[in-house]
């Protein structure tokens, strides 16, 4: 057996790895060293009871490939337990001490078929409520492995605040036997992160998400606009595209409704000049641009911001995907491999909107008259995200793809040392 775990922990991670009670939860800004107290607390589970199999939990299979595997597999080297990691089976098999199984909440329906004796859930607040729901219960029904000594199980949650979600309503307004909260604040992990990184939280953070992700708050995500300080006023322009200027197209995909916000860039600043709306495919949408920037005398550059999702889909009546159609006609196409979060979208929209008392982005509402009434008034749905049952989420989402590319909001990043030693 392994010598016992020493490793230099905050107050709170200290509080989480040691809870005795079933269901603690460390509920915690960005920095705050969630995911190490979590992985703290598996392998102290794992490692006291050999015999028994933890459960690891995480939203995606791409956060179980990119920080699951490679934070156990260093931890379990550093400790000197020897381990083999079964990728396709999505199992760590820890030598003489049974099995870490590693599953996903986006999938519930395969949170079956196995048994273990505790388990963490990492991150259960990015799930809607009804989602995080269905999978707290399956998470339940198999932690129920007996343990040697006849202890409890437990399932332990590291997860940041997501507003009045799931978590706020299990371990803050309807706590239930059993349910302990620990908040951690970044602050309390501050000698474990890199200089810096607290205040880039602060310059990219408006307030009330400063309180959620930075002091580990829940609050309201969802009152008013989403893109609250946006003004008509102080946001708005009467610049007009100039002859040969280059495009820079802001692009949704939806048949019968697609949408585009027209933009140029004037010192780095963007500036939305044009909106088209309503339009019924791709095809119609080429057709469109082309008569209004490519004929002869607007010959002008256009280069293209498309959701992503065009790489796969088709569009009415053609062989091609929407991308290829776009590039077929001559646009230049900017596109990621993915969306950006929805969340980072709307970040870096409103960083351009307004940021510490400077506005970059400029909208000229003759021209953009449907964008902006979208931006003045698109709420958060019940979940936090932006809704979308108003119609008010085409051109928002259309000039944010432009925006997100081209001004992306960088998460500050860290590694944390927790001093682990044996």
């Amino acid at each position: 057996m392994p010598e016992p775990i020493r490793l230099e922990l905050t107050d709170p991670q200290f509080d989480f790895v040691a809870a005795a009670e079933p269901f603690p939860c460390f509920c915690g800004g960005f920095g705050a060293g969630k995911t190490a107290a979590g992985i703290v607390r598996a392998l102290e589970k794992k490692l006291s009871y050999p015999k028994q199999n933890v459960a690891y939990y995480l939203p995606t299979y791409d956060l179980v490939r990119q920080i699951g595997f490679p934070r156990f597999e260093e931890k379990l080297s550093e400790l000197g337990v020897n381990h083999k990691t079964n990728r396709g089976d999505n199992v760590i098999n820890v030598e003489h001490c049974g099995k870490i199984i590693f599953r996903t909440l986006d999938q519930p329906s395969r949170i079956v078929g196995y048994e273990v004796a505790d388990s963490i859930v990492d991150e259960l607040d990015t799930l809607k409520q009804a989602d995080a729901s269905e999978a707290w219960n399956k998470i339940i029904a198999r932690n129920r492995q007996k343990k040697p000594d006849k202890s409890i199980n437990t399932v332990g949650v590291a997860t940041t605040p997501e507003g009045f979600r799931f978590v706020y309503l299990r371990w803050k307004r309807d706590v239930r036997p059993g349910y302990r909260l620990i908040k951690a604040s970044t602050y309390s992990n501050a000698r474990n992160l890199p200089a810096g990184y607290i205040q880039s939280l602060r310059d990219t953070y408006p307030a009330n998400l400063l309180s959620a992700y930075l002091h580990g708050e829940f609050v309201n995500l969802t009152v008013g606009s989403v893109y609250a300080e946006f003004s008509r006023e102080l946001n708005g322009t009467f610049e007009s595209i100039q002859p040969s200027e280059t495009l820079h197209v802001g692009m949704d995909f939806n048949v019968g409704r697609m949408a585009a916000v027209v933009h140029v860039l004037r010192k780095d600043d963007p500036f939305a000049l044009d909106e088209v709306v309503d339009v019924l495919d791709t095809p119609a949408m080429v057709a469109e641009l082309t008569k209004r920037y490519r004929q002869k005398g607007k010959e002008h550059s256009v280069m293209v911001y498309p959701d992503s999702s065009g790489k796969a889909r088709k569009s009415n009546n053609a062989s091609e995907s929407d991308l290829a159609i776009l590039r077929q006609a001559g646009f230049t196409v900017c596109v990621n491999s993915t969306n950006p979060a929805i969340k980072d979208r709307v970040l870096a929209m409103n960083a351009v909107i307004h940021k510490e008392g400077e506005r970059r982005y400029h909208v000229n509402s003759d021209k953009c008259p449907h964008y902006v009434e979208c931006l003045e008034k698109q709420p958060y749905d019940a979940h936090g995200d932006p809704d979308k049952s108003g119609g008010l989420d085409h051109l928002p989402d259309a000039g944010g793809y432009f925006i997100a590319y081209r001004y992306p909001i960088r998460r500050p990043v860290t590694s944390l040392n927790l001093g682990w030693a044996t």
